[in-house]
C-alpha cells in the first residue's frame, strides 16, 4: 500500500463542564482523593489521553452511523468493537481492526487515525505552573430510595470548566482510500460535542466544545456537520 498523504487536524478542546478521566488508585489513604484524575508524571498537569478521545470517537461512530455495516452491527450487539477486518468497513479502516491479522483483509492496511494526547494550551499551562488553575473536587453520593438520605459520599477530582487543551489528530491517506474517509472524524467530533468524554458524562461531567479547528491550516467548522 502506498501512503499518499498525512493530513493534520488541529484545534482547541474547551471544557464546558468539569472533566474527570480517572488515573486509578490501588489504595486510598484516609482523607485522600477517592477518584483522582490522570496527570502528566513529570509536570503533574492534567491532560486528555489520545486513547480516550480515539475510543470515544470510535464508540459513538460505531453505535450510530457505522451500524449499517453488517460486521459492525454484529460486533456492537455483542458489546465489542468491530472486528470484521474488511477494508470496505469504515470502522476497521479508520480505527484499525480488533481481529487477528490473519482474519483481516490484506488490503486493509494500518489504522488511518492517530490521536495525540491533548495537553493544556500554553495559556492554561502557564496558569497551572503559577498555581492559578486548581483542580476542583465534586462530591457525589447515592440517594437512598426509601429515606431520601444521601449515602456513601465520594470525592471526585475534576479539571474545571473553561480549561482548554490542544487537539492534534493525524490522518493517514493511502492509495485507493475513499475521498470522504476523513469526514467521519468530523462527524465523530460533532457527536462528542453532543455527548461527553471521560467518566460521569451522564452526571454532568465532560461536556466539551471544539474550537479553532483547522485541517492542514484551513479553517473547518462543525456547525455544518450533521451528526446522524
Amino acid at each position: 500500500m502506498k501512503l499518499t498523504n498525512i493530513k493534520e487536524l488541529t484545534g482547541i478542546i474547551r471544557l464546558r463542564s468539569g472533566l474527570h478521566i480517572g488515573a486509578g488508585k490501588d489504595s486510598v489513604e484516609i482523607g485522600g482523593m477517592d477518584q483522582p484524575i490522570i496527570k502528566d508524571p513529570v509536570t503533574h498537569a492534567p491532560y486528555i489521553p489520545g486513547s480516550s478521545l480515539k475510543g470515544k470517537l470510535r464508540s459513538l461512530l460505531e453505535t450510530s452511523v457505522f451500524m449499517k455495516n453488517e460486521g459492525t452491527r454484529k460486533a456492537i450487539m455483542d458489546g465489542k468493537p468491530c472486528d470484521c477486518g474488511r477494508r470496505g468497513c469504515p470502522a476497521c479502516t479508520i480505527f484499525g481492526s480488533h481481529a487477528s491479522p490473519q482474519k483481516c483483509d490484506p488490503a486493509l492496511g494500518p489504522t488511518r487515525l492517530l490521536v495525540r494526547d491533548a495537553t493544556l494550551t500554553s495559556e492554561f499551562m502557564e496558569m497551572f505552573k503559577n498555581g492559578r488553575l486548581p483542580m476542583e473536587v465534586k462530591n457525589e453520593n447515592i440517594i437512598n430510595r426509601v429515606t431520601g438520605v444521601a449515602e456513601h459520599p465520594r470525592p471526585l477530582e475534576r479539571v474545571p470548566a473553561g480549561t482548554c487543551f490542544t487537539l492534534n489528530i493525524a490522518f493517514r491517506v493511502y492509495e485507493g482510500d475513499p475521498d470522504d474517509l476523513l469526514d467521519w472524524i468530523l462527524k465523530g467530533l460533532k457527536l462528542i460535542q453532543l455527548d461527553a468524554i471521560g467518566g460521569g458524562g451522564s452526571r454532568g461531567n465532560g461536556q466539551v466544545v471544539f474550537e479553532d479547528l483547522k485541517l492542514d491550516g484551513e479553517p473547518v467548522s462543525l456547525d455544518t456537520i450533521t451528526a446522524f
